[in-house]
């Protein structure tokens, strides 16, 4: 086999099926609740059982799912624990980094500027995974800014958790879309102005909105 055939090799089936089903899981194709047989998952991803099995078991030690013998798995649902866990380890971290990057260099706010460009690309299309992930884009870019590589990867392990509660956050309440562009948007100023204490104020208000969504089930 050639290197050209190596590279241009699809991916092993259980990686097919494990992209497939947490993909949907983050954007909620398949939200919290919904029970996923193996069967419907091999024929929409056309592979064979095993993979799938092998997939699901991976998906569930991550936490997204239960599974249950002869039945399937189970989406699980966001918890208000989860947001509410979610939201103190953001405010943690962030703060910390937003305060630290200022006075922010040239990169960084061009950066950030080109984030919230696409997150109005996102919003205009009612894009809301893309809108999302562009939300989670923004405020990563500031952590990593900050210099810190051991908090930086802390951070990226929300990754997931983050993807799937803002989804689930735009379904909720579509007025956060726009809300979401202009506070982000007062962060960037705050960041230009070199106003470290007024910047890490914005990030705890645009932050702690979410623990609204903990007095139940995310929808």
């Amino acid at each position: 086999m050639s290197p050209a055939d190596t590279a241009t090799k699809p991916p092993p089936a259980a990686e097919r099926v494990y992209h497939h089903v947490k993909q949907a899981v983050l954007d909620r194709r398949y939200e919290g609740g919904t029970l996923l047989s193996e069967g419907e998952l091999a024929d929409a991803v056309g592979v064979s059982r095993t993979p799938v099995r092998e997939a699901l078991l991976r998906l569930e030690a991550e936490g997204l799912l239960k599974l249950y013998p002869k039945k399937g798995a189970l989406v699980l649902p966001v918890s208000s624990q989860e947001i509410a866990d979610v939201v103190e380890t953001r405010l943690l971290v962030e703060q910390h980094a937003v305060a630290k990057v200022v006075p922010a260099g040239g990169r960084l706010l061009a950066r950030l500027e080109e984030i919230l460009e696409e997150q109005r690309v996102h919003a205009a299309a009612g894009d809301l995974a893309a809108f999302a992930a562009a939300d989670r884009c923004f405020h990563a870019a500031i952590v990593r800014a900050a210099g810190n590589a051991i908090l930086a990867q802390l951070y990226d392990q929300l990754r997931d958790r983050q993807l799937r509660m803002g989804v689930a956050t735009m379904h909720a309440e579509p007025d956060r879309i726009a809300k979401n562009i202009t506070e982000h948007t007062e962060i960037l100023q705050a960041l230009r102005a070199g106003d470290a204490g007024f910047a890490s104020g914005l990030v705890q208000r645009h932050i702690s909105w979410v623990n609204n969504l903990a007095r139940g089930e995310a929808r």
